[in-house]
Parts: C-alpha cells; sequence; structure tokens
C-alpha cells in the first residue's frame, strides 16, 4: 500500500468498496502500513495483502469464512484466513478444519496443504479482519482501521448478494456478522476451531455440508472441501 489511489485491489472489489479508499481512516491506515512495512516484519508479504479480494471477485463469491489476525510467524500468513504459504505445516486451527471436514463429509482430506488457494477459486473468500500483523505480535495492527474496511466488505456482500454461505467460528467473527442481512444468507456459527475451543462446538458443526446443502438448494455448484 502506497497512497489511496494505489492500492491493488480486485476491480469487482475495487468497484464495491471505492468510497473507502477515500475515507480519511483508510488515508490513515495506509499511512501507518506502510510505514510498519518500512521499519518492521510485517506479515504478509505485501503483494499477499489483498489475495483474499484478488482470489475471489465479489460476484463470485459464494461463501465466506472469517478469520481474526494474519498468522504472525515466518512464512505463515499468505493473505488468506486461516491458510498458511505453501510447504508449511498446517496450524492446529487448520489441522481441526480439515478434521471437522473429513468427519462431516465422511471422507479423508485428498488435497492436504494449507494454502486453500483451492477453496478460494470456487468461490470462498477467506477473510482476515485485519490483513496485516507485525510479526511475532498478535493483535499488533488491530484498531487501525482494518476492522472497518473488512466490515464495509461484508456489509456490500450482504447487501450487493444473495444466498450466500457465512460461517462465523468464535465470538469475535460472530460479531462481526452483525452486518450480515440473515433474512437472505444463511449464517453458520459455531465455536472456533482452535485447540482451546474446537471441542466446545466447533467439531460436529457439520457446516461443510450444510454450506453446500444451502448452495445447491439455490441452484449453486457445492463446494468441493477436499
Amino acid at each position: 500500500m502506497t497512497d489511496e489511489h494505489e492500492v491493488k485491489i480486485e476491480p469487482s472489489w475495487q468497484r464495491h468498496l471505492s468510497s473507502e479508499f477515500q475515507a480519511a481512516y483508510f488515508k490513515a491506515l495506509s499511512s501507518f502500513v506502510r510505514e510498519q512495512y518500512t521499519h518492521a516484519i510485517v506479515y504478509p508479504p505485501p503483494k499477499n495483502v489483498f489475495r483474499a479480494f484478488e482470489l475471489t471477485t465479489f460476484d463470485n463469491v459464494e461463501v465466506v469464512i472469517l478469520g481474526q489476525d494474519p498468522y504472525h510467524g515466518p512464512k505463515q500468513a499468505n493473505g488468506l484466513c486461516f491458510a498458511v504459504s505453501e510447504g508449511i505445516n498446517a496450524p492446529p486451527s487448520l489441522q481441526n478444519i480439515f478434521k471437522e471436514i473429513e468427519s462431516d463429509l465422511g471422507r479423508p482430506i485428498i488435497h492436504r496443504t494449507g494454502d486453500l488457494e483451492r477453496w478460494a477459486k470456487q468461490g470462498v473468500l477467506l477473510l482476515n479482519a485485519t490483513l496485516t500483523v507485525k510479526a511475532h505480535k498478535a493483535g499488533s495492527h488491530q484498531g487501525r482501521g482494518w476492522e472497518q474496511f473488512t466490515d464495509a466488505a461484508i456489509k456490500a456482500l450482504s447487501e450487493g448478494r444473495e444466498h450466500l454461505v457465512f460461517m462465523l467460528w468464535g465470538n469475535y467473527a460472530k460479531a462481526k456478522g452483525a452486518h450480515i442481512d440473515r433474512s437472505k444468507h444463511f449464517v453458520l456459527e459455531s465455536a472456533h476451531p482452535s485447540p482451546f475451543s474446537a471441542f466446545n462446538g466447533f467439531f460436529g458443526n457439520k457446516h461443510f455440508s450444510r454450506a453446500n446443502a444451502y448452495l445447491e438448494a439455490h441452484g449453486k455448484k457445492p463446494i468441493d472441501w477436499l
């Protein structure tokens, strides 16, 4: 990010979020993030900050999974929530997501890579609330404006699309779902897949089969989660 006119984001999202890029909060955010990348180690790499939007265009979104922060360890964050870069071992939350998919669908995961680009290209928007983070400092870029920007993206989808599936895992994601019109979208809520909470309602939530059943009921192609 250099200035508000040079934000590299996919054109369909640019159209729906153009007013955000001109807002005072986003200009301040852009300045802060630029300074952070200049003077500190920040994840993900700059080219991947808006990767979720690049891989899943506005009109192609079918499912939205909300995360909180990018991973803050070396070579982990790649711009998609819960995902990690190619060749990096899946963190515990992602391992638990894979376990639930296998249990829910009754078949083993075929593609065990943690990148999750394969989901994004099918219409799964893997969106973190905060799109950047300082190395080894979880939450370090919270409260700087990213949350307002990603709220705007969720609101745009809620207002501009119909029959989307939103997966909200954990209290943070549930709170962020306040902008979703539940009269025209399918909202799935459960505990977070973290090892600290997965046994309190994430395991057994059957979100993946339920999402596909909803998509098919509305004439849409199911997601290949495997």
